[in-house]
């Protein structure tokens, strides 16, 4: 019996990287938000020979997020929530942004409003 083994890791290939990847989720999104979030999602585009990819994208505006320590925060619960459910999102390609007001979140209910989206995509692409 063989059993497929999850892991856990955020490597470079689960980031867009070049703009041209970004421009591909800004071209013709598919929309989640909650009240601090907005996710851009477009299927991947990536060959399949290896197992199904998700790419994860950010884009923090100085803008919405005054302070470095704050938007790096922000950063990091961010990849580490799409870290940890990764495996359970379909092959698409997404861009986090943020609305004004999320540092003034704490941790926790940052990571809830992340599970609620994750769950809103999963179950979009059920159907």
């Amino acid at each position: 019996m063989v059993t497929q083994q999850v892991t856990y890791e955020f490597a470079r290939e689960s980031r867009l990287l070049t703009p041209g990847q970004f421009q591909a989720v800004f071209s013709k999104p598919i929309r989640f938000g909650s009240r601090h979030f907005t996710i851009l999602i477009t299927p991947s585009n990536l060959s399949s020979d290896s197992t199904k990819s998700n790419r994860l994208g950010l884009a923090i505006a100085k803008k919405r997020v005054k302070l470095a320590v704050q938007r790096n925060r922000v950063k990091r619960i961010v990849r580490e929530s799409f870290r940890l459910s990764q495996h359970k999102l379909p092959a698409i390609d997404m861009v986090v942004m943020v609305k004004s007001g999320i540092d003034q979140l704490d941790n926790h209910e940052i990571n809830q409003q992340l599970e609620k989206i994750w769950r809103k995509i999963i179950q979009r692409h059920k159907q």
